[in-house]
């Protein structure tokens, strides 16, 4: 076979004059061009396969909403929906963002192998899935190190909890394994448990509903491993605990507990195995749901209270004020001649005050009297029944946050190192019924706050990528929902200022009175009307003490009977009857009556929480994942087309698709662009030599592509219209299949000279390992000889193998000689260097830190490493420059600015002559050993240290502020290398360093409960670490 032979198979092209010969091609669109190749001049089989192209993308839909032709209609967007869903595609994307629609069936595409099939790929590379979006939001963290997070927003039952779920298991399989980050990792996977119990319910739309918005951190460090987390929780629903809706149920725990509780617990509890029995239980009518397994969930969360790290005690107490709830529902009252409340003879109220828990009180008559009066006036009965359920949402509500923050306490990442964060926000969806409650109200400005903030970083972001790559942007004309969020939240005239002043003012405050001063305040208003304010048509769609909202997404009727609620007396109730039960105790502080500051009403406290969760988020990149319920009735396999059309709208997906279709419809780097479609030009296949760029260029010259068809960005191409996409990629299958038809006849020649290699190949490694065996046997035969070419490869082996199981067999103390691994004859004299070596590094780390830096003995754990950073990890430039200087360590640090302080990720490499500060290809910094007067470290347990150079000359560079997870290492390393031990000194307090000649800056050090580093009010760079108390021996390991 000749080599002609092989070069004709591998570089046939005969199919590219077949589909390319065109007549008068240049003159015709990109479109018309590749449709004129695919019908005129590709002979009838392939005719068919472009056919069955067009057909599958007709049934399956476009992956793609941002290619849909009739973009801005919401019939052809529900369409393609329709046709996704039905062929279990659940996911689709606008971009980047990813919109999932509910199968309410299992579907096998959650596999750890479809897992491992999304890992590290392109983001458009394979179809739409979570876990496509979960692998670049994370590809990108590590990439750019910076922050992120992952909104999934969605009705009730549209699967916001599941795609959270499935997101934190795609990190719990993808990020580095170690038994410390396996613990964190199934801390943060068994906390949705616990959560899920406390605050999910069956609801009408969902059997395991979140009746509370979560939003938590994942913490990861530089090489992506998870080591903490952090949960916020907003607006608990705490109305469910006290009443049910009809084929509704309570939170999941009270049903777990009297279900799955082992006997003895309940006796100890005083409950009995009957929900039936309990009032705040049954009033849904729905206390057993097939679908939920009461018992299995109880063990599970039993489970997962022990490794998120509960104290028997806390798991004590929890359960006790979970029991005394139920008790609560249970006391009853009757009523003396005056009219007034009365407790009757309540056994309950022996559980509540008397029992074995002690949880609201341990005295039952303080207990009786708070329950039926106020500090001055008796209760009715209707008042009294408000103010037991008022209590019991009260604690529940503030047991549910001791519950998160008890959470955050075992997350917490003790690590002071920076650290880079994925969020997750499942948040509540747009919500709109036939009559709208104070929590509904609450939840749709949330909604109304998140769309303001998703369009804003939508256009920042699109902003942001056209002025990166140079072009033109266009500015995009949307509807700006700030007058609605106004509308709500601003200060003396908005709603909720208005319900404050009503709550907090003197005299009796009426949902009437609350209706006339909204009515003062905002008559006018467009997007605001009530029965008074509305014109003869809309009045009579109204009641008078209702109100309407026009909502970015659409009306909502909302009725005032819910908001003037107050709960003025419920923690006089809590604290005024002392309690044995540490968590209440928590909860509800003796001092809280005595607080002079004014109350804040629940709105004012979401809306602060909201403030505070939007300053979160604008901090962070987005990502966004929109969920959509395909159907009431949890049916598989149904498409409800009116409710889908409602939940598109309340999403805002096609204000979204219009912002992203404002510009160019697609854009992808030049080289994954060429690398796909390079076969459809014969300069361009096989292998194109130029940059990607110049073959793009060339490929869409060739293709025909006019001018307002695309544009060339400085790393990208965009495409303005999808049907120029959809010509070349139908071009690209005709193509695909060509050339397999076409080369078919050279497969016999390219496998036979492919057998051939690899036979050549087995052979030569056989020949190979016969030389090696023979050489070892010889110098094993000569291993006592004087060192000469026949055993010295031997004698190598030897002194490798040796030091290899001296790495992993260290003594436990490295002082400590007896315990050495006995070396052989040829390693008697290095065993002894080594040992002396250990003993020196011993001796200046112990002189340098011990007793002086708090972190100390936890640090000194860690096994030293030769570098933290390979050759192969430097830039190729910067050894290019540093090459006639041995490198002797280097570690990754953070570099904080000497202006502004802003954390830069940096190298820094210790040579035998200078450090040097390296960024990717460039060398910021360079300091010479002679010219470095000292290094500063605080006495703390963080991990900063400040270089001091000589600084003369107003053009050099001054001192350097780094952080330095292998802070003891990196100056044990630097001491060797400089033999300037007594330069490193640690310090309390502050440390002054010049920032040029004439100019200074501090570092302000000190102890906290966190771990932050930020830029105070006095210009320093303040720096908290946490406060170790509590000190564990630990033996130090050399590597």
């Amino acid at each position: 076979m000749s080599t002609e032979d092989v070069n004709k198979a591998v570089n046939c092209s005969d199919w590219k004059e077949q589909i390319w010969d065109i007549q008068g091609g240049s003159e015709l669109s990109c479109g018309e061009r590749i449709s004129h190749v695919g019908y005129d001049s590709v002979c009838s089989c392939f005719q068919a396969v472009t056919r069955a192209s067009l057909t599958a993308r007709d049934r399956v839909g476009i992956q793609d909403f941002v290619l849909l032709d009739a973009y801005t209609s919401e019939s052809a967007f529900l369409d393609n929906l329709r046709k996704r869903f039905h062929e279990n595609l659940i996911y689709t994307y606008i971009g980047t963002l990813l919109v999932s629609v509910n199968p309410y069936k299992e579907l096998d595409i959650y596999s750890k192998k479809q897992m491992d099939t999304y890992m590290g790929v392109n983001f458009f590379e394979l179809p739409p899935h979570i876990y496509a979006l979960a692998d670049n939001v994370f590809r990108t963290m590590l990439t750019e190190f910076n922050n992120h997070f992952i909104l999934i927003s969605g009705e009730s039952g549209a699967g916001k909890t599941e795609a959270s779920k499935k997101i934190l298991q795609f990190y719990a399989v993808s990020c580095p394994s170690t038994k410390l980050l396996n613990n964190v990792r199934d801390r943060l996977l068994l906390s949705n448990p616990v959560l899920e119990a406390f605050g999910n319910a069956k609801t009408l739309k969902n059997d395991n509903s979140s009746r509370f918005g979560k939003y938590m951190d994942i913490q990861f460090d530089h090489q992506g491993g998870a080591v903490g987390g952090h949960i916020l929780s907003y607006l608990l629903e705490k109305s469910r605990v006290v009443h049910q809706n009809h084929g509704e149920r309570n939170f999941h725990i009270f049903y777990q507990l009297v279900e799955g509780g082992e006997d003895e617990l309940l006796r100890w509890l005083g409950l009995q195995r009957n929900c039936q029995l309990y009032s705040y239980l049954v009033q849904g009518d729905c206390a057993k749901v097939s679908s939920v397994n009461d018992k299995s969930d109880w063990r599970t969360v039993q489970k997962a209270l022990s490794v998120v790290d509960f104290s028997e005690n806390d798991i004590e107490h929890l359960f006790g004020i979970i029991a005394s709830v139920l008790h609560l529902g249970n006391v009853k009252f009757g009523a003396d001649p005056r009219g007034y409340a009365i407790l009757n003879n309540n056994p309950e109220m022996h559980w509540l005050s008397k029992g074995c828990t002690d949880t609201l009180a341990n005295n039952q008559y303080k207990l009786r009297s708070a329950l039926e009066s106020d500090l001055f006036t008796p209760f009715t009965v209707d008042h009294a029944v408000y103010a037991r359920d008022a209590l019991a949402k009260a604690i529940y509500g503030r047991t549910f946050n001791w519950l998160v923050n008890k959470i955050n306490e075992s997350l917490a990442n003790k690590d002071s190192s920076r650290k880079t964060v994925i969020g997750l926000l499942d948040i509540y969806g747009f919500e709109v019924f036939h009559v709208n409650s104070f929590e509904q109200f609450c939840i749709n400005y949330c909604n109304e706050k998140l769309q303001q903030l998703f369009i804003q970083l939508t256009l920042k972001s699109e902003q942001e990528e056209y002025e990166m790559e140079g072009i033109e942007w266009e500015p995009v004309p949307y509807f700006n929902n700030k007058i609605i969020c106004d509308l709500v939240e601003e200060k003396h005239r908005g709603i909720i200022s208005v319900l404050d002043e009503e709550c907090l003012r003197p005299g009796e405050a009426t949902d009437l009175t609350f209706l006339e001063k909204m009515e003062e305040k905002m008559g006018g208003h467009p997007h605001f009307v009530t029965h008074k304010l509305a014109d003869q048509k809309t009045r009579k769609t109204l009641e008078r003490g209702d109100f309407r909202l026009l909502h970015y997404a659409g009306e909502s009727l909302t009725c005032l009977h819910t908001f003037l609620h107050t709960f003025v007396y419920i923690c006089l109730v809590i604290v005024s009857v002392p309690s044995k039960n540490s968590i209440i105790k928590h909860c509800f502080p003796s001092t809280e009556p005595d607080s002079k500051k004014r109350p804040e009403t629940v709105v004012t406290q979401f809306k602060s929480s909201l403030v505070g969760l939007t300053e979160i988020l604008m901090s962070k990149e987005p990502w966004y994942v929109r969920c959509i319920k395909p159907n009431e009735g949890k049916q598989p396999g149904r498409f409800d087309d009116v409710l889908v059309r409602h939940q598109v709208k309340y999403l805002g997906l096609m204000e979204h698709l219009r912002v992203r279709r404002a510009g160019f419809a697609y854009r992808r780097r030049y080289e994954i662009f060429l690398q796909r479609y390079k076969p459809l030009c014969p300069d361009t296949w096989p292998n194109w030599k130029g940059t990607a760029a110049e073959g793009v260029q060339r490929l869409i010259k060739h293709l025909g592509y006019k001018p307002n068809e695309y544009k060339m960005g400085r790393t990208k191409i965009f495409i303005r219209h999808p049907r120029t996409l959809f010509a070349t990629e139908d071009a690209f299958e005709v193509c695909k299949h060509e050339l397999g038809g076409s080369c078919s006849e050279h497969l016999a020649v390219i496998e036979t000279c492919w057998r051939g290699l690899m036979a050549r190949k087995e052979r030569e490694r056989r020949a190979w390992a016969v030389k090696v065996i023979k050489k070892f046997i010889k110098g094993f035969m000569t291993r006592n000889q004087p060192a000469c070419v026949d055993n010295s490869e031997y004698l190598a082996f030897v002194r490798q193998n040796y030091l290899s199981r001296l790495k992993d067999n260290l003594p436990k103390t490295l002082l400590d000689k007896n315990n050495w691994l006995t070396p052989p004859p040829i390693m008697q004299e290095k065993s002894k260097l080594i040992y002396l070596y250990n003993v020196h590094i011993c001796n200046i780390l112990v002189s340098m830190f011990k007793g002086k830096k708090e972190n100390y003995p936890f640090s000194v754990c860690r096994p030293f490493l030769d570098t933290r950073i390979s050759e192969d990890d430097i830039n190729v430039k910067v050894l290019q420059m540093i090459q006639h200087e041995r490198i002797k360590y280097s570690v990754p640090v953070v570099k904080y600015d000497r202006n502004g302080f802003r954390p830069r990720l940096r190298q820094l490499i210790f040579t035998q002559a200078a450090a040097y500060l390296v960024e990717e290809a460039k060398i910021k910094q360079r300091i010479d050993y002679s010219s470095l007067k000292g290094v500063s470290v605080s006495n703390l347990s963080d991990n900063f240290l400040i270089l001091h150079v000589t600084c003369d000359d107003i053009k050099q560079k001054g001192d350097l502020v780094l952080q330095c997870d292998y802070l003891f290492e990196a100056l044990t390393k630097l001491s060797l290398v400089t033999s300037k031990q007594s330069c490193i000194k640690v310090v309390q307090g502050s440390v002054r360093f010049d920032i040029q000649p004439g100019r200074e800056g501090f570092v302000d050090f000190k102890s906290g409960q966190e771990s932050m580093v930020y830029r105070a009010k006095n210009g320093h760079l303040m720096v908290v670490s946490m406060e170790f108390k509590k000190y564990v021996h630990f033996s130090w390991q050399f590597q």
